[in-house]
C-alpha cells in the first residue's frame, strides 16, 4: 500500500479523499490555487503546495505542475478525484511516465471513452445497445442540420468531451438548431478543450441510470448495483438515488451485464459508471462511460457498505478486488442531494462570497460530504457545491423523510443556496412517488416554483423578537466595557420612572413592510416585550445566543428558531424554511433609478461570451441581451423590462466584475 498520495483536486472530491486515506494511515499532498490558499481541502491535507493563479487552466489543469509537486513530496500515486484532470489520458501516461501510480483506470480505457463518439463505436462492436444519432467525425454545421433533421426532432446536441451536463442542448425544432449548435460548441471548448460534437434522438420522459463498476489488474470486474439520477436541471444531477425506485433484478442483471461487457471492451480497471438511458418500458441504451469515481458515488457506498476510494487504493497498489459479484449485496435506500451555493430565484446564478453561517444537519443515516467550513468563500473561479447531502434508510420511504428533515436542519447564510428548492423538490408529487424522469423539474415548475407566500404574524415577531435581544445583549457588552457598568444610561434597557418605553421596528420582506410595535415590560416574571402587529399583540420574551439560536416565548407558545443578522438584512429559520427580512432603514429613501436598472449589472463575475442585440435595439422584458460565461456555464441576461438598448459597457471577451454595468437600457415613454 501507498504511504503517501498526491490529490489533483480541490474542493469536497479532495477532502473525500483525504478522509479515506487518513484512516488508511496514507499521508496525503494537496495542491492548491492562489483562490484557495485558505480553502478546507488544504487545511486537512499533510502538506500543500501552491500551483498557480486562480483560474483552474493556470493551476489545476497543469499537468507538468501537479507532477513535479508529487515529485517533490515523495508522492507514490496521484488521485484525480472527479472533474479536472480525472480523464485525461495524457496526464494518466504521463503519471506512469514518471514512476507514479494513477488512481484511476489506465490510459487506454480513458482515451477509449473519452470520446463519446467513438465510446459508442466501441460499445456498438460490444453489443451493447445503442441510442439512435450520428456519432461521426464530420462537424460540419450544415452536416450535423441535415443529420439532425433525418434523426427527428427533438435531438439533443452534446460535447463529445463533455460531462456534467456542459456542452448540451436539447433542439425541438430545425430553426433553433444552428444557434443551439454555437452555443454547444462555445461552452464545449471553454469546459473541455474540445468542440466536437454528436446529435442523438432525445428520448421523451427518459430515465437515467448508471451502474457502477469496479475492475482489477488481476482480470476481476464486478458491478455495485445502479443508481437513479434522473431528477435534473439543464442535464446537470440534482439528486440521486440508490437503488432505483422500480427496478427488478432481471432488469437490474441485464443493465449489469452490459455495464461489465462495456468495462471489458477496453480492458477497464479502478471505479468506472456506464450511463443508460432508459425508456419508461424499461429498454436501455448506453450513453456514456464516466472513467472516474462520480460525485454521486456515496449512495452506493451507504446501500453497499463498502468505501469506494478504499477500494480505488486498494486496486491501484495491485490488490485484487475484496468481494466478488455474487458477495455483494443491497441494504435499504440512499438518495443524495447536491447543495449549491445558487439562487433558484434568479434563474440558478451562482452566487459567491463568504459563508457567514454554516450549520450541516446530522443524525442517523445522514452524512455530509463538504469542501467548505463556517467562515470560508465560496470563489467565482469554480464549481459552487457547498456539499453533498445523503441520507439512507431501510426503504425509500424512510430515505424520504430523512432527507426533507435533514433539508429542513440545513442553515446556510451569506450565499443563497438551493436548500428550500430541494426541499420543495424532495416533497413534490412525482419525487415522492418516484415518477421519475429527467423532465420532472419542468413538469413540477408550478410546483416548485410557487410564488411565495407572504410571512405570517409568528415571522414578523420572531424577526422583532431576535432583534430586540440582538440590540439588548450588545447595549450589555457596551455596558461592560463602560466605567460605570450598572449605569441605567449605559444599559439603556427601557427602563422609565413613570411609564414604559415604546418605539416600532419596521420589517421588509418581498414589497411588503410591517411596522411592529414596541412596549418594554421589565415587571418581574413579566419581562419582555409586548409586541403589536396591528390590534394582535402579544408578550414575547426570549433569549438569542451569540451564534443565532433563538429560544422564545409568544404569549403561552415556546419556540425554537435561527435569527441571523447580515447587514440589515435579518435570515430567519423556522419551521423547517428560511425567512429574509430586512430591517427599514426610514432616513433612507431608496434611488428609484438604481431599482430600475436591476438585471443590467453582472449578477457574478464572469467573461462575456456573446452581444445578443444592436445598440438602439427597442427590446420587450425578457429578451436575451448578453451571455455571460461564469462557473464554466453560459447564462443569459435578459431585459428586465421594455426598452431601448443605448449602449453596452462592456465587449465580448471581456471578463467582468459582479455588479459591473453591463449596459443601458431606457425606458419606452408611453
Amino acid at each position: 500500500m501507498f504511504d503517501k498520495i498526491l490529490i489533483a483536486n480541490r474542493g469536497e472530491i479532495a477532502c473525500r479523499v483525504m478522509r479515506t486515506a487518513r484512516r488508511m494511515g496514507i499521508a496525503t499532498v494537496a495542491v492548491y490555487s492562489q483562490a484557495d490558499t485558505d480553502a478546507l481541502h488544504v487545511r486537512m491535507a499533510d502538506e500543500a503546495l501552491c500551483i498557480g493563479p486562480a483560474p483552474a487552466a493556470q493551476s489545476y489543469l497543469l499537468c507538468e505542475r501537479i507532477l513535479q509537486a508529487a515529485r517533490s513530496t515523495g508522492a507514490q500515486a496521484v488521485h484525480p478525484g472527479y472533474g479536472f484532470l480525472s480523464e485525461n489520458a495524457d496526464f494518466a501516461m504521463e503519471c506512469e511516465r514518471q514512476g507514479l501510480v494513477f488512481i484511476g483506470p489506465p490510459p487506454s480505457a480513458i482515451r477509449a471513452m473519452g470520446s463519446k463518439s467513438a465510446a459508442k463505436a466501441l460499445m456498438q462492436q460490444a453489443g451493447v445497445p445503442l441510442t439512435p444519432g450520428y456519432h461521426g467525425a464530420e462537424q460540419d454545421a450544415d452536416f450535423l442540420a441535415a443529420q439532425a433533421r433525418s434523426i427527428g426532432y427533438p435531438v439533443l446536441i452534446k460535447a463529445s468531451a463533455g460531462g456534467g451536463g456542459k456542452g448540451m442542448r436539447r433542439v425541438d425544432a430545425e430553426e433553433d438548431f444552428a444557434a443551439s449548435l454555437a452555443s454547444c460548441r462555445r461552452e464545449a471548448l471553454a469546459a473541455f478543450g474540445d468542440d466536437q460534437v454528436l446529435i442523438e434522438k432525445y428520448i421523451l420522459e427518459p430515465r437515467h441510470i448508471e451502474i457502477q463498476v469496479f475492475g482489477d489488474t488481476h482480470g476481476n470486474q464486478v458491478y455495485l448495483f445502479e443508481r437513479d439520477c434522473s431528477v435534473q436541471r439543464r442535464h446537470q444531477k440534482v439528486l440521486e438515488e440508490a437503488p432505483a425506485p422500480g427496478m427488478d433484478a432481471g432488469r437490474r442483471a441485464a443493465m449489469g451485464r452490459a455495464a461489465l461487457e462495456a468495462a471489458r471492451a477496453v480492458g477497464y480497471v479502478g471505479a468506472g459508471t456506464v450511463e443508460f438511458i432508459v425508456t419508461q418500458d424499461g429498454s436501455f441504451y448506453f450513453m456514456e462511460m464516466n472513467t472516474r469515481l462520480q460525485v454521486e458515488h456515496p449512495v452506493t457506498e451507504m446501500i453497499t457498505g463498502l468505501d469506494l476510494v478504499e477500494w480505488q487504493l486498494r486496486v491501484a497498489a495491485g490488490e485484487p478486488l475484496a468481494l466478488r459479484q455474487e458477495q455483494l449485496s443491497l441494504r435499504g435506500h440512499a438518495i443524495e442531494a447536491r447543495i449549491y451555493a445558487e439562487d433558484p430565484q434568479r434563474g440558478f446564478l451562482p452566487s459567491t462570497g463568504r459563508l457567514l453561517y454554516l450549520a450541516p444537519p446530522s443524525g442517523d443515516g445522514v452524512r455530509v460530504d463538504t469542501g467548505v467550513e463556517q467562515g470560508d468563500r465560496i470563489s467565482p473561479h469554480y464549481d459552487p457545491m457547498i456539499a453533498k447531502l445523503i441520507v439512507h434508510g431501510e426503504d425509500r420511504r424512510q430515505a424520504l423523510a430523512r432527507m426533507r428533515q435533514a433539508l429542513a436542519r440545513y442553515r446556510i447564510a451569506g450565499v443563497a443556496s438551493n436548500v428550500e428548492f430541494l426541499s420543495r423538490l424532495v416533497a413534490s408529487p412525482s419525487f415522492a412517488q418516484a415518477r421519475l424522469d429527467t423532465g420532472l423539474i419542468e413538469r413540477e415548475h408550478d410546483y416548485l416554483f410557487a410564488a411565495p407566500q407572504p410571512p405570517q404574524q409568528d415571522i414578523w415577531l420572531l424577526v422583532a423578537l431576535a432583534e430586540l435581544l440582538r440590540e439588548q445583549r450588545l447595549r450589555r457588552e457596551a455596558a461592560a466595557r463602560s466605567s460605570h457598568p450598572a449605569s441605567p444610561w449605559a444599559l439603556g434597557d427601557g427602563w422609565r420612572l413613570n411609564g414604559q418605553a415604546r418605539r416600532s421596528l419596521e420589517l421588509r420582506w418581498a414589497d411588503e413592510t410591517q411596522q411592529v410595535q414596541v412596549e418594554v415590560q421589565v415587571q418581574g416574571l413579566a419581562d419582555g416585550y409586548q409586541l403589536c402587529l396591528g390590534d394582535a399583540c402579544v408578550h414575547a420574551a426570549g433569549a438569542l445566543a451569540a451564534d443565532g439560536m433563538l429560544q422564545a416565548r409568544l404569549g403561552e407558545r415556546s419556540v425554537h428558531a435561527v435569527v441571523l443578522a447580515d447587514a440589515a438584512e435579518r435570515l430567519l429559520y423556522f419551521g423547517g424554511r428560511s425567512w429574509r427580512l430586512a430591517l427599514v432603514d426610514s432616513l433612507h429613501a431608496a434611488d428609484a433609478a438604481e431599482e430600475n436598472a436591476a438585471g443590467l449589472r453582472a449578477p457574478m463575475p464572469g467573461r462575456v461570451v456573446a452581444l445578443l442585440v444592436e445598440p438602439g435595439a427597442e427590446v420587450a422584458k425578457g429578451t436575451p441581451l448578453l451571455l455571460l460565461e461564469a462557473m464554466k456555464m453560459e447564462h443569459t441576461i435578459s431585459a428586465p423590462r421594455d426598452g431601448v438598448v443605448e449602449a453596452f459597457h462592456c465587449s465580448v471577451g471581456e471578463q467582468v466584475p459582479e455588479g459591473a454595468e453591463l449596459l443601458a437600457l431606457r425606458g419606452v415613454e408611453a
